[in-house]
């Protein structure tokens, strides 16, 4: 997903977004703004982070307005500094103004999350773990979060519940055990697809093992008892581990030798990064 903007859903929800903010009509604009005025308004970064959503943040304007133009001093994926110019939106003084919220709302939003991951990424540096996100996502925001999360220098896992296997824990109670849920899968699924098992305990693993799981995860256990399966799966597996995985907790868990650490955190509670559309004037 190079350009978010060429994917055949991102339209369709960016005007969706549009609409939840404009119903009818800007009737603040269009209050004073009774004709078109060529104006511009500059882009800049409030606080230290990492900007992603480019892209989507022109694609409102250009929604509104084919001819707004919309200039970039960064990319996607770069660092930014506090009172940094971003770039400047050029166009209908009506079109600015009405699309300001949204088009900061997504950039804010996707920069956060860009941020927050980086911020993660380093942590992992120098390790072979790969940091991954979740479906954990805000809906019908899915596409814009996790493109986010590349940015940031993350990984994506199964996009949807079309994209993976991953048999958690009801499915694992509704096929009666992880043998069953793992025979059924690989009797379902086509052979190019990876089975991925959610485990808790020893046992589970074992069993995960035993039966040809593709992928373990540990979900929610102790780092020792991570540790212990990890040595148990022995490379018969790639290993996962997931469970409340934060800035603040990752450290635990480089030493254990998994391959991939997921974490909801990424796209759940990764604060905004705040930006800003500042000194409008007309050209």
């Amino acid at each position: 997903m190079n350009d978010i903007t060429m994917n055949l859903n991102a339209d369709h929800l960016i005007r969706q977004a549009l609409q939840e903010d404009i119903t009818s009509e800007d009737i603040t604009t269009n209050a004073v703004m009774r004709e078109a005025k060529q104006g511009e308004v500059q882009l800049i970064c409030k606080q230290d982070g990492v900007v992603a959503g480019l892209a989507v943040f022109e694609r409102v304007f250009k929604l509104l307005d084919k001819d707004t133009e919309v200039e970039f001093y960064v990319k996607d994926g770069e660092k930014v500094k506090n009172k940094q110019l971003l770039g400047v939106v050029r166009g209908d003084i009506r079109v600015l103004l009405s699309g300001e919220r949204t088009a900061l709302n997504y950039l804010q939003r996707m920069s956060g999350i860009a941020t927050y991951t980086r911020q993660i990424a380093d942590l992992l540096e120098g390790s072979k773990i790969k940091l991954l996100d979740t479906r954990k996502t805000t809906p019908n925001m899915r596409i814009f979060e996790k493109y986010a999360v590349k940015a940031g220098g993350g990984y994506n896992h199964r996009y949807n519940l079309s994209d993976g296997i991953l048999l958690k824990d009801n499915h694992i109670a509704a096929a009666g055990g992880v043998r069953q849920a793992i025979e059924m899968a690989r009797e379902y699924a086509p052979f190019v697809r990876k089975i991925e098992v959610e485990t808790e305990t020893l046992d589970m693993v074992k069993e995960a093992v035993e039966a040809g799981a593709d992928i373990i995860m540990l979900d929610n256990m102790t780092p020792e008892t991570m540790k212990k399966a990890v040595e148990l799966i022995d490379g018969r597996a790639e290993t996962e581990c997931s469970g409340n995985v934060t800035k603040e907790n990752i450290d635990r868990l480089i030493s254990i030798g998994v391959d991939y650490i997921s974490s909801g955190a990424l796209t759940h509670s990764s604060p905004i990064l705040d930006l800003s559309l500042k000194n409008l004037r007309e050209i």
